[in-house]
């Protein structure tokens, strides 16, 4: 049977990301519904009116809440199972109709939203990724934001926000560090972690290893278009092979730092070792885009080709940065 719920002003009826178990229809009061808009990141507030229903498409689809349910003043709610919802709606075409309404606009905006944020990150997508990263970090995400700011300074070196992203960095990293988390790689996927962190064992606080620190100087370098000291600050970390992560990464900026200064040549002969020494490299992908690009520079498009398709062909997240130059670079030369 439908229970009837009665709610206090300021309560919560439920939490985003909690179990759907119950559709809603609010019988008197007001309730405000709460979500995170996809496009601006900021807060979207709903009021639910008397006689209408929430909670349906997460309650009817078995997933978690989308939103925040919070009671603006003394509500009076009814609460159907999933079956009990169908129940009644299939009796009653008026509901079903007013579903489809909701749901229909609903599915306009998102799509709105997508298409807006799409065009944006078209536009710009350097300040897509540093936002994302602002996002994450100020939620206190860290080991996303350290994903994502690395992925900016690997794409952007030169960036507007290159700077302040390897601050932020560096801020992401000493977070993961008090919260005794290994820091791994700002190249591998957000969530992974290694055996063996940055900081070594008996690391703690925001204490960073030399190495660490000489990594992301070197790093800033780049950022800052020094791109000869910060090769000479990379192979220094790469000779003396203190701390494989650190190495490993140090080995892929030097090939960066080789495409930066002209010297097509001697990239792709650097990434060519270093694919045969790393050949699960977490850069992999982008070492090849850089093959593939000095070729380009060298007039040598079909070898440019043959290594943007080999990307393409690579099993994984199509998503990834690499896959998607390589996708608009391939499209640029057949053009």
């Amino acid at each position: 049977m439908p229970k009837s719920l009665q709610y206090r002003s300021g309560s919560v009826i439920y939490f985003q990301g909690d179990t759907a178990e119950l559709v809603y229809i609010l019988q008197s009061g007001k309730v405000n519904l709460t979500y995170q808009d996809i496009e601006t990141g900021q807060d979207v507030h709903d009021l639910v009116q008397p006689g209408e229903f929430f909670g349906v498409k997460s309650a009817l689809g078995r997933y978690p809440r989308e939103e925040n349910a919070i009671a603006l003043q003394d509500t009076a709610v009814v609460g159907f199972t999933s079956p009990e919802f169908e129940q009644m709606a299939m009796a009653n075409t008026r509901i079903i109709m007013k579903m489809l309404k909701v749901f229909s606009n609903q599915m306009r905006r998102l799509h709105r939203q997508v298409s807006s944020l799409m065009e944006k990150e078209e536009e710009n997508p350097e300040m897509g990724l540093f936002n994302v990263g602002e996002y994450y970090l100020k939620n206190k995400r860290f080991s996303q934001a350290k994903y994502v700011f690395g992925r900016y300074l690997t794409y952007y070196p030169s960036g507007r926000n290159a700077a302040q992203a390897a601050k932020n960095l560096e801020i992401a990293e000493m977070s993961l560090s008090k919260q005794g988390q290994p820091r791994g790689t700002g190249s591998m996927s957000p969530g992974t972690q290694t055996s063996s962190a940055a900081g070594g064992s008996g690391s703690s606080g925001s204490n960073m290893t030399e190495t660490a620190r000489a990594y992301y100087d070197a790093v800033s370098l780049i950022s800052q278009e020094k791109y000869q000291q910060a090769y000479f600050a990379f192979k220094k970390i790469e000779d003396a092979n203190e701390e494989p992560e650190y190495v490993a990464k140090s080995v892929y900026e030097i090939g960066r730092c080789l495409y930066l200064l002209g010297k097509y040549d001697d990239c792709i002969k650097h990434f060519t070792q270093m694919i045969t020494k790393y050949p699960k490299h977490p850069d992999l992908g982008d070492a090849l885009f850089f093959m593939g690009q000095s070729y380009e520079k060298k007039g040598r498009k079909d070898q440019a080709a043959t290594f943007y398709k080999k990307i393409l062909s690579m099993p994984g997240d199509r998503d990834t940065g690499a896959h998607m130059k390589a996708n608009r670079a391939l499209k640029a030369l057949e053009a």
